[in-house]
């Protein structure tokens, strides 16, 4: 099974070791897996503010990347998301992309999903020594149902203990522009976030997409919290060496 990584921009320039904890999961899975060199953003921000052409030039783009693969898969919901939800709308008047692009959103899949769905991952050689609270990202959660995805293979993560927020779901104030354009709300949207976390007194705050955790762990530390660890699933499904650095 021949996987395509699509690392994304967050990922890339911010946390690097995500991608490569990904890398590690889906080899130890048994996939062959490589990494198109000429990977870009998958054109959700500027999709998002009304540029649909950026959306259309990343779009393009992202097929001729991954077009050849069995498999994509990304470690993050929202670009996942926005692959899989908006492609198909950014070419109304041209069929023979939008089937193109709409076979290989197809196959596109967030990391955690992919490894459930997919790959039917039953057994992780991971360990996690503290108490996880999971953070469910907007677009991971309602555009694509990732829930259980995480949850199931934390249980198989040994000496990690999930210890759930009283509003897992409820978003964090990122959303991309929107903690830009509505700074207050979103600040206080992170606040309400932060409160719930560190309610369940667990060691780290974990999620599926890397800018809802830097728009989290900025907010913790700002409020003088430096000891909570914020990690990415893939750190902690990976295992300690990528993990926890």
């Amino acid at each position: 099974m021949r996987v395509g990584l699509f690392v994304t921009c967050l990922v890339d320039m911010m946390r690097p070791r995500i991608g490569f904890a990904t890398l590690k999961l889906l080899e130890n899975a048994g996939c062959e897996v490589a990494v198109p060199p000429n990977q870009t953003c998958c054109g959700q921000p500027g999709f998002n503010s009304g540029d649909r052409e950026s959306g259309r030039v990343m779009a393009r783009r992202f097929l001729a990347d991954f077009e050849s693969f069995d498999y994509v898969v990304a470690p993050s919901g929202s670009c996942t998301g926005m692959i899989r939800s908006h492609y198909g709308e950014l070419f109304p008047d041209d069929t023979a992309l939008q089937h193109r692009l709409n076979a290989l959103s197809q196959r596109t899949f967030e990391l955690t999903d992919f490894l459930v769905t997919v790959l039917k991952v039953e057994r992780l050689d991971s360990s996690f020594q503290g108490t996880i609270t999971y953070h469910d990202s907007c677009s991971g959660l309602r555009e694509l149902n990732v829930k259980h995805q995480p949850r199931q293979l934390m249980e198989q993560v040994t000496g990690a203990q999930l210890h759930e927020m009283s509003k897992p779901e409820l978003c964090c104030g990122f959303g991309g522009t929107f903690s830009i354009k509505l700074g207050e709300i979103a600040t206080r949207m992170a606040d309400n976030k932060c409160q719930d976390a560190l309610a369940t007194k667990a060691d780290a705050i974990v999620g599926g997409d890397l800018g809802c955790l830097l728009n989290i762990e900025g907010r913790l530390r700002r409020l003088g919290d430096d000891t909570t660890q914020v990690l990415h699933v893939a750190e902690v499904l990976a295992g300690p060496e990528l993990g926890q650095v």
